[in-house]
């Protein structure tokens, strides 16, 4: 009955005391009255069973079985931490807002610096003069700041 009613194998031994005292005190309020006609095995398993019925049924719906536990690390399975944590991951989230909403070509300078070629190659490439170049940058440097500080 325990085990078909999901009750946790690390929780059974406490279910089973619960059904076992629970049956001793309705014998002794006088709660067992089988029918004589029936057999007594039989009608004991019965009786047993829908103890044992209502005791599971209690504990299921118990707020002691529901309650969560927030942990960073569940059951302590973890050794370390796996990935980045959920502060890290909304300031992220937040980082890379601001930076969508900068100018197209701000952006564009900012994952220039990210880039194998040096800025002034970069320039090169794109016809602009490498002073011009690292202007922009700072620039954009100063407006991604600007929206971080508005966001925090």
């Amino acid at each position: 009955m325990l085990i078909a009613s999901g009750v946790p194998a690390r929780d059974r031994p406490d279910v089973e005391q619960q059904v076992l005292l629970g049956a001793w005190r309705s014998v002794e309020r006088g709660m067992y009255r089988p029918d004589p006609s029936d057999e007594r095995r039989r009608a004991l398993r019965a009786w047993i069973h829908g103890v044992a019925w209502r005791k599971v049924s209690h504990y299921v719906n118990s707020a002691y079985v529901r309650h969560m536990v927030l942990h960073a690390q569940p059951l302590g399975l973890l050794r370390e931490p796996a990935g980045p944590s959920l502060e890290a991951q909304i300031d992220a989230r937040a980082d890379l807002q601001a930076l969508a909403q900068l100018k197209p070509w701000q952006r564009e300078m900012l994952l220039a610096v990210d880039r194998p070629e040096s800025l002034v190659a970069f320039a090169k490439a794109r016809g602009m003069n490498p002073y011009t170049a690292a202007s922009r940058l700072r620039i954009a440097r100063e407006a991604l700041a600007l929206k971080l500080r508005r966001r925090r």
